[in-house]
């Protein structure tokens, strides 16, 4: 793997956690009149409830705890688009992106108008190479807001990818004039330097 390569693997993380952390920031939905008991004999707990222990204990590093609590939200609202979103996002972080795809396509056929659930099931799609996929994805997360410079950046890697140089230097260019402090995609720019397209 080249440094371009760990550098933009290393900047898809940390936009996969930016997303997490933009879903945190999201509207609370209703709960629903019903709740989970945790133990026999104890208050039920809500969705609220356990999306705030899933962000805590994600807070701890702890990933299997924090995709136990959203498997519980998701039994009590499995049409909530922060719980889809969350809990796709910690299961790709443990390793099932497939699963993790299949969450974020459930989201979307609740809210197709989310740019960032379209980027971050687009980067799961690049993980497994299913490039036309992640393209239709950041296609459709730019229709939605143009001036988002990270899915510019995010389009632009994917290009790289593909071997569409000359398209992932436009890409970078685009996400520079939105954003001109972007220190990763001004190196990946650089890096395109010695490439001719």
């Amino acid at each position: 793997m080249s440094t371009f390569q760990i550098l933009m693997f290393a900047a898809t993380l940390f936009f996969a956690y930016q997303i997490y952390r933009h879903v945190q920031t999201l509207e609370d939905q209703s709960p629903p009149s019903n709740g989970v008991n945790v133990k026999s004999g104890s208050q039920p707990i809500n969705i609220k409830q356990w999306i705030d222990n899933a962000d805590s204990a994600y807070e701890k590093g702890e990933l299997e705890a924090a995709q136990l609590a959203l498997q519980e939200a998701f039994a009590i609202d499995p049409n909530n688009p922060e719980v889809l979103n969350k809990l796709a996002f910690v299961t790709a972080k443990l390793g099932d992106r497939l699963q993790a795809i299949e969450l974020y396509e459930r989201s979307l056929e609740l809210d197709e108008n989310d740019d960032l659930t379209h980027n971050a099931i687009a980067s799961l799609y690049r993980g497994e190479m299913a490039y036309e996929r992640a393209q239709d994805h950041y296609l459709k997360a730019i229709e939605i807001d143009d001036a988002y410079p990270q899915t510019f950046y995010n389009y632009g890697n994917l290009l790289v990818d593909m071997d569409e140089i000359e398209e992932a230097r436009a890409m970078y260019k685009r996400a520079l004039e939105l954003q001109s402090d972007f220190p990763e995609a001004r190196e990946a720019l650089l890096s395109l330097g010695a490439h001719r397209g």
